[in-house]
């Protein structure tokens, strides 16, 4: 493209001044319906602006929606996901398998241990199968049902499930997230998830200590009576220890490395044949069918995978914990997603997210301040990329270099991009990651998002150890001296290569 100018910085804080702004307007005149569509809107409005300044910088129209496309279509696995998980939760539901989960939750479950049980639960779930949204939205939810049963506040309950489940996310070996930050950092798989131990078992365990210490305070204020929940449990579905077998070979199928979609869908039609053996019944009073069950049995799964599904247990607080809203119930999440993406897009087209990142790392000039650089990208590009990888990719191949010429082993980089980019992005309510989860619970991602410990932790502990310098991998005279003669290499190869 011709006559192209550079951004300045001002080009880049305009449209994101502009998003705040909006943002902002929206919490004051909408409160808690601004995800209905306040925020998407002002995402639109603020993509409008930089899209006008893309234009005057020499871009063509063309050019921006092709990036805005690309950029959509990258989130589109997250979307697809999402709608899956609307429809797992429904079928879950109506196969008795989240009341199973809650009746024999309550069961074991100590109130006072009840928010240190259930990041210790998501933390190992999450790191057997290496993904936080299919936690979430399995044992996530059962869990946020026994502590909505105890008389726990949903926020603090979510807050938990969260940490646990990003935790398992940010180190397991099956996770996309711990694949992808070595890869853009340019070291192995295993040297990452050992280094990030330092920073992450810390804040693991603050977080620990946290939740024990908030459910050792705790006294109930709930209204709903833990025995009396159980009882209108067994008397509304057949709970049996048979159904806690969906959970278990949902668990298998994604251990073995099944990709997350089919993963999920086997999980939705497993639900849905077990709630036609198990649970008849329900079958009938959802599909309002009671003289055919074969056509019962159809409208009641359908229905359970789009729509909403309320199941009468007779107990008006309880019925609320037994609702579901299947695909249709995640459409705003998913126009959310769409309209984060189109900003992110714009953005991107004109180098006005690269711009403000450029700036930072000419102010980095210690190991802390670096890392501190580092955090402060990934942080930037979730609120204003709306993704997760993104938040990963574009900072690792901008800060890849300069570690690498400052000394630093690229695991300390990879590391820093975890501690980041991953857990950070579950706080940002137009991320991919945090309209997805507060769509899952049913909780705002503004509410849970004080509670999620773990996740806010992090990124300061990364900080935090860069400060005191414990275990600051750098490279040896000797290496230094073969990287740049590497690099030397490779400029002369760049010079010399046709065109």
């Amino acid at each position: 493209m011709e006559n192209i100018k550079q951004p300045r910085l001002i080009h880049s804080i305009i449209p994101i001044a502009s998003l705040i702004l909006f943002l902002t307007l929206n919490v004051i005149y909408f409160g808690d319906e601004t995800l209905s569509g306040a925020n998407q809107i002002a995402l639109l409005l603020a993509s409008t602006i930089g899209s006008v300044i893309a234009i005057r910088l020499g871009y063509k129209w063309n050019y921006i929606r092709e990036i805005i496309v690309k950029t959509i279509g990258s989130a589109m696995p997250s979307m697809l996901i999402l709608m899956l998980i609307g429809a797992l939760a429904g079928t879950w539901m109506i196969s008795g398998v989240v009341p199973t989960l809650i009746y024999y939750g309550l069961k074991i479950l100590h109130p006072k241990i009840f928010l240190f049980a259930t990041v210790v639960i998501t933390s190992v779930v999450s790191l057997a199968t290496g993904s936080s949204w299919s936690t979430v939205a399995t044992i996530g939810v059962a869990l946020l049902g026994i502590g909505d049963a105890l008389g726990y506040n949903h926020a603090i309950i979510a807050g938990a499930i969260v940490s646990g489940a990003y935790f398992g996310d940010k180190m397991s070996p099956l996770s996309d997230t711990t694949n992808l930050a070595p890869a853009m950092a340019g070291t192995d798989l295993f040297t990452h998830v050992k280094y990030m131990i330092i920073t992450t078992i810390p804040s693991l365990t603050i977080t620990l200590i946290i939740f024990l210490v908030i459910g050792l305070r705790f006294e109930p204020q709930g209204t709903i009576d833990v025995q009396t929940t159980m009882n209108t449990l067994t008397s509304t579905f057949n709970i049996a220890p048979w159904l806690l077998l969906v959970p278990i070979f949902l668990i298998i199928v994604i251990v073995k490395k099944t990709p997350p979609l089919p993963s999920i869908m086997f999980g939705v039609l497993l639900g849905g044949i077990f709630a036609l053996f198990f649970q008849p019944h329900i079958v009938e009073q959802v599909s309002g069918v009671t003289e055919n069950y074969p056509k019962a049995s159809y409208i009641a799964v359908m229905k359970s995978m789009f729509g909403e599904v309320t199941i009468d247990s007779g107990n008006a607080q309880l019925n609320e914990l037994l609702t579901t809203r299947g695909m249709a119930g995640m459409m705003n999440t998913i126009w959310l997603i769409i309209t984060a993406m189109i900003f992110g897009g714009v953005m991107e087209s004109a180098g006005l997210l690269v711009k403000i990142t450029e700036t930072i790392i000419r102010f980095a000039k210690t190991t802390a301040s670096l890392v501190a650089s580092v955090v402060a990208s990934c942080l930037f590009f979730n609120i204003t990329a709306s993704d997760q990888y993104i938040s990963i990719v574009v900072p690792g191949r901008m800060f890849a270099k300069t570690f690498r010429k400052r000394g630093y082993k690229p695991e300390l980089l990879s590391r820093t991009l975890e501690d980041s980019g991953t857990v950070t992005s579950v706080l940002i309510p137009w991320n991919t990651c945090g309209a997805t989860q507060a769509a899952v619970l049913g909780v705002s991602t503004f509410s849970y998002a004080p509670y999620a410990f773990f996740n806010i932790i992090s990124p300061f502990m990364s900080i935090i150890i860069a400060i005191i310098g414990y275990k600051i991998r750098r490279y040896s005279p000797e290496e230094m001296k073969q990287i740049d003669k590497e690099e030397e290499n490779r400029e002369v190869e760049l010079k010399f290569e046709p065109e």
